[in-house]
């Protein structure tokens, strides 16, 4: 009955994972204990994520039905954007995050996209309403994302005397 949507959360499970291992190497390779603790929590959180859709697709693939109820009562909740601590970094590491910080935006990005096409094509209203849920969740890092990367790139520009004044 559910095909084609347990198709869909296996994929979104294996994106979450995807996640949870790039902000962990990301974390591994910060410079400062408070970016460390920031990507960590960032991991963190894909790791939840993948859990609520594997709770979604157990059910869905037994043939049952979710209530969003359900999975909310687990503890999922949208984080506050000022949750992650990202500390000043050297100069000599900008770059790095940078790089990281810009890998990180495109990976919001496809998984916001991923989501808001998925909802497309289920059915089940758990899992809309769960994919709705991890849409707000998305756009949080993005957010968070964005907007260090716009500062690190001021930072940047500035220290290469060609910031655009």
């Amino acid at each position: 009955m559910y095909k084609e949507e347990l198709s869909i959360i296996s994929q979104a499970i294996l994106n979450e994972m995807e996640g949870y291992e790039f902000y962990k190497m990301a974390g591994e390779q910060a410079k400062t204990q408070g970016t460390k603790d920031a990507f960590m929590s960032l991991a963190n959180e894909e790791l939840k994520h993948a859990e609520y859709l594997r709770k979604l697709w157990t059910v869905l693939s037994d043939g049952g039905e979710l209530k969003i109820e359900e999975i909310l009562s687990s503890g999922i909740t949208i984080p506050s954007p000022d949750i992650y601590n990202w500390d000043k970094v050297d100069k000599l590491y900008a770059t790095l995050e940078m790089s990281i910080f810009g890998i990180g935006m495109q990976m919001e990005k496809s998984s916001i996209d991923f989501y808001e096409d998925a909802k497309e094509k289920v059915k089940s209203q758990t899992s809309k309403d769960l994919f709705d849920l991890l849409i707000k969740w998305e756009k949080v890092h993005l957010d968070q994302f964005s907007n260090r990367y716009n500062m690190l790139k001021e930072d940047w520009w500035a220290e290469q005397r060609f910031a655009p004044f």
